[in-house]
């Protein structure tokens, strides 16, 4: 790990630090006209804020750092949940004051999500009516394979195809299992023959998306109004009705503000798990109309076919605990590129 690198891992941990204690808390072994320098770059690049004068000088992340400063997942999650220093709460300036201010994809990595889009959209123009919509099949397939898996559903990818397209359950499964993955093939028709219903978002559009993805499951319908807990982290949603509504207010404000669509379908795929709106389903919900916002603005949609279960749980832990979006915007430009290049 270079140096500036372990200079912003330690203040994540260790705000208003001194140049001492950064010096000392990373084992600096070099000179200190080195490590001013490295520190004065790292102001100038907007990744450290300088509090105080003289002495009395004090350092902490930049928010845009502080959300978007690589973390070493691996690292990170040696620990046990209980030694992880983490913010156990609901943030609420994140959503608000955090996020607007924050262009969240790097100048490359926005060039490079553009390219690929210009690739889709020069390929759809290539596609007859009928090749799109098996296109679309196909990925609607493996997103509510994906999709399903990642929320414990143990069919297997054939089998889920043969569920969606044959309607015929596999042995030995229950059947909330096979309830669950024709669920997502209705929200899935439903988007696509809907093209335009996330153009903007809405908390009842996210309740409808959320009521079709629960259909005749035992999840209570609407915003929730009690307490619930996320296995694997000690990070607390809201439990207060008022509150999450706000937050999903606040949410709907922010991402319908931005005018790049990645972000929005970043941002709309994080902060619906983030908040947890409902007693169950909020990652399903997420994943759906994350992608609704990318197929209303004539975007390619994600199908996360590709994506390790316990890496994407493991970035969206991180975000619960660390309010970083790294890990899951490497997901998220990954699973663009994957779906430019698989289905279309």
């Amino acid at each position: 790990m270079d140096t500036s690198r372990e200079i912003l891992q330690f203040l994540h941990y260790n705000p208003q630090s001194s140049r001492e204690e950064i010096a000392n808390g990373i084992k600096f072994d070099g000179s200190d006209t080195t490590l001013k320098r490295i520190i004065a770059s790292l102001v100038q690049n907007s990744n450290v804020v300088v509090n105080g004068k003289a002495r009395a000088t004090r350092y902490e992340l930049s928010p845009q750092a502080r959300l978007l400063m690589p973390l070493n997942l691996d690292t990170y999650f040696e620990k046990d949940i209980d030694e992880r220093q983490i913010q156990t709460s609901f943030n609420f300036e994140l959503i608000k004051e955090q996020l607007p201010k924050v262009t969240i994809f790097t100048p490359d990595e926005s060039a490079h999500l553009k390219e690929l889009q210009i690739v889709f959209r020069k390929h759809l123009a290539e596609m007859s009516e009928n090749e799109y919509k098996k296109e679309m099949e196909r990925l609607g397939i493996d997103l509510s394979w994906k999709s399903s898996q990642i929320e414990g559903n143990t069919y297997s990818l054939l089998e889920t195809e043969r569920l969606l397209r044959e309607s015929k359950t596999a042995s030995g499964k229950t059947k909330e299992e096979a309830v669950m993955l024709l669920n997502h093939k209705d929200a899935l028709r439903f988007i696509l023959d809907n093209p335009d219903y996330l153009k903007k978002l809405s908390i009842s559009n996210i309740e409808d998306i959320h009521t079709l993805l629960t259909k005749d499951l035992s999840v209570d319908r609407g915003i929730r109004h009690r307490r619930v807990g996320i296995s694997g982290t000690n990070y607390h949603p809201l439990d207060n009705e008022f509150q999450i509504r706000e937050a999903m207010r606040d949410t709907c404000t922010l991402v319908n503000g931005k005018e790049d669509v990645f972000e929005k379908a970043l941002l709309t795929l994080v902060l619906l798990s983030y908040i947890q709106a409902f007693s169950d389903g909020n990652k399903r919900t997420a994943r759906i109309a994350s992608n609704a916002i990318l197929i209303a603005n004539g975007y390619c949609p994600l199908s996360f076919r590709s994506v390790d279960s316990i890496d994407y749980k493991k970035a969206m832990l991180i975000f619960y605990e660390q309010n970083n979006l790294y890990a899951f915007k490497q997901i998220f430009i990954q699973q663009f590129e994957f779906a430019v290049k698989e289905y279309f």
